[in-house]
């Protein structure tokens, strides 16, 4: 498998885009179970026709990209051009010094999106970004090795991992999280998205609360014909609840109305360029256990 997705990595990335979308479409016609998954996500949130197919092609280009993104030498930069929309907030949020949680959903080239900003911002502030170790133990190693850059750290989904992203937040660092992953079972709340109750991570409000960071939306759309990429950033529109009395984070309190303002604030940003997300992520399925 490593001779041939290094291979992939030498390719330009108009190649892989275009492999990338007969990829997608033979996932699509090899499995029942994500075509319909896929079909019923697109569906509920009024996705049209054109723009669900459209999906299937991205999903394929996602995993296309990722041996050129990963398999590039640590010290080089992202081989591909990469604009930014929104650097003004940005900034001025990396100016208060607080910390910062930027949600990225998963939609368009996430991970190009945390190795752009270590790239353009990590040496003001650095990154650690939230990941789920993969099953296998190859792929769990690539993960590994490929998503650690300069400026940028990676922390499991585990108690250690969370409070490795705490003491980040506390040093005035920038966090890197996927809130419409499903948590494991206590560690999120049911929460409305596109009008079906799906259970949602308390985690990123929860850090806020706790620490005062700051929190914001970022995504990065993947252009067409291999042209590169553009990173959006955009704010909550709508705020998250205040501590409770006396500073505290832990408990409930606020837990599902924050859960709902991330929701909302995901499916404003999906609606924009709704043939870049991942409808056929397992969003509504019951939580695994916690271990």
């Amino acid at each position: 498998m490593m001779p041939l997705l290094r291979w992939l990595a030498r390719r330009p990335l108009w190649f892989l885009h275009a492999c990338g979308a007969v990829l997608g479409w033979l996932a699509y016609a090899l499995s029942p179970s994500y075509r319909a998954r896929l079909r019923e996500n697109a569906a509920r949130a009024g996705v049209s026709v054109a723009e669900r197919r459209a999906s299937v092609a991205e999903a394929g280009r996602m995993v296309a990209e990722l041996p050129r993104l990963w398999l590039r030498p640590r010290g080089r930069a992202i081989e591909d051009p990469v604009r930014w929309e929104g650097e003004t907030l940005l900034e001025r949020l990396l100016d208060e010094r607080r910390g910062l949680v930027l949600l990225t959903p998963h939609m368009g080239s996430f991970e190009v999106a945390a190795q752009a900003y270590a790239e353009r911002y990590g040496a003001r502030q650095p990154m650690t970004v939230l990941y789920r170790p993969a099953r296998k133990p190859w792929l769990r190693t690539l993960e590994e090795t490929a998503r650690a850059r300069p400026a940028l750290a990676t922390a499991p989904a585990t108690l250690p991992g969370v409070r490795q992203m705490l003491r980040a937040l506390k040093r005035g660092e920038t966090l890197g999280l996927l809130p419409d992953q499903v948590p494991p079972e206590g560690q999120g709340v049911w929460a409305p998205f596109f009008g079906r109750p799906a259970y949602t991570m308390t985690l990123a409000a929860r850090l806020v609360r706790q620490t005062g960071a700051a929190i914001a939306v970022a995504w990065c759309e993947r252009l067409p014909r291999g042209r590169g990429y553009v990173v959006r950033v955009l704010p909550l529109a709508e705020g998250l609840s205040a501590p409770p009395a006396g500073g505290a984070a832990g408990g409930t309190a606020g837990d599902e109305a924050d859960a709902a303002v991330i929701n909302r604030a995901l499916e404003a940003v999906i609606r924009q360029r709704p043939a870049q997300y991942l409808w056929g992520y397992a969003r509504y399925k019951p939580p695994r256990a916690y271990t």
